[in-house]
């Protein structure tokens, strides 16, 4: 069907709850690939350098998709894409939980990820269109389900394993209730996609650029905690490595605090007053989580860059929408492939700079990258 403008489609309310939903769904489904890794592992029989190229498939699916979207949507919209990438991913989850050779979970996984990366552009165009529509500040909430999706997935699969079911009968339970969530809300997904009309292929602009490249940044500083934040507590921190896990989950649980209050907390201090304090809370967690040698102050650090980045991602989003300058379809594939660099090749930079130095500096230098984050917060607010 061929795209149309924001003007001809009233958002109503079920539009708002299926928007909501169709964040929180491809949370769910990426936080149950987490709990699956040791099983895939074992049934597998593969070690840690195979492990890595395998990690590595979901983010270079995701990252080979992105820049088809922006066409995909402006052909068939918003509801159909997210509904088919929806089904695939939690297809592909049903095969990654029960086959055992390397070269099919490889396939899987990239499968998965290129799903994933389609539902992650999709549902930032329907978020910005949501927004543009309701003509209020919306996105960062929209992030927020994701990461509760995040977190509800990894904590059932996790329950359920641990209740002795079989990884299929886990992802099963996630298959039912994705499927029971889009019979029940599905329907009011947008049926139209990009509402400027014309190509859909454009040069990214120097503005889409910039978001892309701080994106990248959020994602980066994101992604040294999920990859690294257990290993630095136990390495570095003495803390028991049973234990080491818990700075992760409470720079999620933060992070996710943070997301869901943003509509509330980006209109009354203003976007920019949220990438430049937001910016300044991230970095100040990271020097005290590196520099102060005691784990509670790190474990502190950690809430505080959780705190910090919760919000920057959903502005640049958000920016990314308001911009005229591009097809908005193809402003959010650029900004979202650029930043998703950040997950794809972050952890192995992080971990070459630490085998060159420390893994506190390799830290620390990540985290410095935040000084762009608020150098360019007047520029962000000011062309959006």
């Amino acid at each position: 069907m061929n795209a149309l403008t924001d003007d001809f489609y009233t958002i109503s309310r079920r539009n708002l709850v299926a928007c909501r939903t169709a964040f929180f769904l491809p949370g769910v489904a990426m936080g149950a690939w987490a709990p699956l890794v040791p099983f895939a592992r074992e049934r597998a029989g593969i070690g840690d350098g195979e492990l890595g190229i395998l990690l590595l498939c979901l983010g270079t699916g995701s990252l080979c998709m992105m820049p088809f979207v922006a066409k995909i949507v402006s052909k068939v919209g918003c509801r159909a894409t997210m509904i088919t990438a929806l089904l695939g991913a939690i297809i592909s989850l049903m095969f990654l939980a029960s086959v055992s050779q390397f070269s099919l979970l490889v396939v899987f996984l990239l499968i998965f990820g290129a799903c994933l990366g389609t539902a992650d552009v999709t549902m930032n165009l329907q978020g910005s269109i949501v927004e543009r529509g309701l003509g209020r500040s919306m996105m960062s909430g929209f992030h927020g389900l994701f990461s509760v999706g995040n977190i509800v997935s990894a904590l059932v699969v996790s329950g359920l394993l641990w209740c002795g079911l079989s990884p299929v009968e886990a992802v099963f339970a996630l298959v039912a209730l994705v499927i029971a969530l889009l019979l029940g809300v599905g329907r009011h997904m947008l049926p139209y996609g990009e509402g400027s009309g014309g190509s859909m292929f454009a040069k990214p602009t120097p503005y889409v650029l910039l978001l892309g490249v701080l994106c990248l940044i959020a994602f980066l500083v994101e992604g040294s905690m999920l990859d690294w934040s257990a290993v630095f507590l136990n390495t570095v921190r003495g803390m028991d490595i049973s234990h080491s896990g818990i700075g992760f989950a409470l720079f999620s649980v933060t992070m996710a605090i943070g997301r869901l209050s943003g509509d509330w907390l980006v209109p009354k201090l203003t976007e920019r007053v949220v990438l430049l304090g937001g910016g300044c809370v991230a970095l100040v967690g990271v020097m005290i989580a590196i520099l102060v040698d005691n784990p509670f102050a790190t474990l502190a650090g950690f809430v505080l860059i959780g705190a910090g980045i919760a919000n920057l991602v959903p502005v640049y989003c958000s920016a990314a929408g308001k911009q005229g300058a591009m097809p908005v379809a193809m402003a959010l594939s650029t900004v979202n492939a650029i930043g998703y660099l950040g997950i794809l090749m972050g952890p192995a930079v992080i971990g070459f700079v630490a085998h060159l130095t420390t893994l506190s500096i390799a830290l620390l230098l990540t985290g410095i990258l935040l000084v762009f984050v608020i150098a360019t917060s007047r520029t962000v607010v000011k062309q959006s």
